[in-house]
């Protein structure tokens, strides 16, 4: 049982972490996209990127960027241009096979949009990518087949949420094993 779990912005050490992560989640599927590529990503925005701590052990991480709606970053490519956008595009997110089911994947997400809606960002988007098109679904996003996801899998979709609704919650709504560090 994790006895106590963090959320933290992704440090400079946490690198050889992330990328084994990246490529156990995503390798089989062949969406891996090496360290450059997501190293890239996570320069456009390092206060939108974070890892998950559990047991002193890094077990997943969310990488974010601002970018505009309908586009996303191209998988694989190194990100070359900063975007000014109120839109966030949640661009990675994986958790560890042995921390799955814990929620702590929404745990992630859910800092991410209320990091998103502190910073005045009125939208999330992503690509579903391996099927996870139901799971986005049922977190309130909503899918917009004709935005091309070029360079995903097959079945990818892009999907957004607005966070016009949403504020931020309080640290005292923040349930404890989702602290802000």
């Amino acid at each position: 049982m994790t006895r106590s779990t963090t959320i933290r912005v992704l440090a400079e050490g946490d690198w050889d972490d992330v990328v084994a992560l990246e490529a156990g989640a995503y390798a089989a599927l062949g969406l891996s996209e090496g360290r450059a590529a997501l190293r890239s990503k996570a320069a456009a925005s390092p206060t939108t990127c974070f890892v998950l701590r559990a047991d002193e052990l890094v077990v997943g991480y969310l990488l974010a960027l601002p970018y505009p709606a309908s586009r996303a970053p191209a998988l694989g490519q190194t990100e070359t241009s900063r975007h000014t956008s109120r839109n966030l595009h949640l661009h990675d997110v994986v958790v560890a096979p042995a921390y799955r089911g814990r929620g702590l994947g929404r745990r992630l997400v859910a800092h991410l949009e209320d990091t998103a809606a502190a910073h005045g960002c009125t939208e999330v988007s992503l690509i579903a990518v391996a099927g996870a098109e139901t799971y986005w679904s049922a977190r309130g996003y909503t899918a917009a087949p004709h935005v091309p996801t070029t360079g995903y899998d097959p079945t990818a979709v892009y999907m957004s949420r607005s966070l016009r609704s949403r504020s931020p919650r309080s640290r005292a709504d923040t349930p404890a094993d989702h602290r802000r560090s």
